[in-house]
Formats: C-alpha cells, structure tokens, sequence
C-alpha cells in the first residue's frame, strides 16, 4: 500500500506529486485545502516513503493509486496530479471515472514529452555517500551538475540519515534511472474523460503550450486552462496562494 498523510475532513482529495517529488512537497498545499476537504498526499511507488520496485510505469502507478482509493473506501474524489503525478491522475480518471468526481491537472499536457530529467539523474548518480557524509557535501556534488539553487533543495528534500553516519535518498534512484523513459509517455488515444476538469499551467513554464489545447480538449471534454502568473513548473510551490485559490474556485463552481 502506498504511503500517504491525511489531514482535515469531508470530500476526500487525492494529491499526486511529480517525478523525484514526495508528499511532503504538498504539506503547505494541504494544509491550506484541510479546512475544506480530506485532504490524502500520496508517494508515488519508488518515491517518499512507499515501496520500492524494479517495475515503474503509468499502469502500475494507476493501479496503486486505484488500490489506496478502494482500501480506504473513497467515494467521490477530487483527483490532482502534478506533472508525473499528472499524467497518473489523467489515466486514472480516463479509466475509472466512476471514482473521479472532479479532475486537476497541475503543469502537464497529454502529450509525449522527451527525457529532460538526464542531467539531473547524472548528478544524483554522482552522489557517493560513503564520500559525501554530509548534506553540505552533497548539494557540492549536485551543484556541478544543477547549477539551479531551487531544484537542488527541491532534491534534497528526498535526503534522509539511513544510519546514524551515513545518508541516502528516499526515492529508489536505480529504478528511476532505469525506467527515466516511462515518464514522458503520452496519454494513450482513446482514453477519454466528460467531468469537470482543471488544467493549471504557469506562466513560465512551457510544458503546456498554446497549440497543445486541442489535443487536450479532445480527452477532457469539460475541460478548463487557467494560467498561474509568475509560475514556472513548480507553480504550487512557486505560487501558492495563487493555486490554492484557483483550486478553491474551481471545486466551489
């Protein structure tokens, strides 16, 4: 069974983080929707907390996302995913929309998207923690490699003390790496999806581009776009006031 943290009470709402990301990234979010919703942020199998395994794709993440869902007898879900977490939330809700009362795509299309994780999966891979005992050492290491101060930290949050002397990343780095390729797939075909549905992008991002609107329209019929301001792809994290407000907009409408 997955990991998760819960908090607060009423319609339950499904957070799925991105790719290297983990529950905790969502802490500030959910603690702003708890006041309103029961609010579940997941880990993402091979991420945070929850199992490891060799096998990493969209249908397996589906399936244990769908497996949480039933365990704890969730009726009427909002559903949000973020960019990796997205696409499991759209194949989720395409397949078993029955479960899904409400969908929100934060910061990814339906489309397929090239590996661009590569350098950053190099600079994990060059982390040696028998050498690098320390965090400092660490983020030394990562930054010959991820020259962005944010990115680094956002990293960083998956270090955690394995023993008393020596560190080691929550997610299952070897499998990532194996299956980097799974990550960017797009949305198969005919999968299709007729509730209401949010897709958020930011400003600076360009994961969801103008021309790509068509193509996602054609899966999610009721689907709305707004736009984050002075938001790159970390938008909830970039802007989180401003998310949360759009998130509350469209739940309320």
């Amino acid at each position: 069974m997955l990991h998760a943290i819960k908090v607060g009470q009423g319609t339950p709402l499904v957070i799925l983080h991105g790719f290297l990301g983990m529950s905790d990234n969502w802490k500030s979010v959910a603690n702003q929707l708890e006041n309103f919703y029961e609010v579940h942020t997941l880990d993402l199998r091979n991420h945070g907390k929850s199992f490891h395994s060799d096998e990493f794709t969209y249908d397996l993440m589906v399936s244990d996302v769908k497996k949480y869902i039933e365990f704890h007898h969730l009726k009427s879900v909002v559903l949000l995913g973020h960019s990796m977490g997205g696409k499991v939330a759209m194949q989720l809700a395409c397949e078993y929309p029955d479960l899904i009362e409400k969908l929100i795509i934060a910061d990814i299309g339906t489309k397929f998207y090239p590996p661009h994780h590569l350098q950053i999966l190099e600079g994990l891979q060059a982390v040696d923690f028998s050498v690098q005992t320390s965090r400092a050492d660490v983020e030394e290491t990562l930054s010959r490699f991820i020259p962005e101060i944010g990115v680094r930290q956002f990293l960083m949050k998956n270090l955690y003390w394995a023993t008393q002397n020596q560190l080691a990343y929550r997610f299952n780095l070897n499998s990532l790496v194996k299956n980097v390729n799974e990550v960017g797939k797009k949305l198969n075909d005919n999968l299709f999806y007729h509730k209401p549905t949010l897709f958020l992008r930011g400003e600076k991002s360009n994961y969801i581009k103008d021309e790509d609107w068509g193509e996602i329209q054609s899966h999610f019929s009721q689907a709305k776009l707004v736009t984050i301001s002075q938001a790159g792809h970390w938008l909830h994290a970039e802007q989180p006031k401003l998310f949360n407000e759009q998130v509350l907009i469209f739940l309320n409408n």
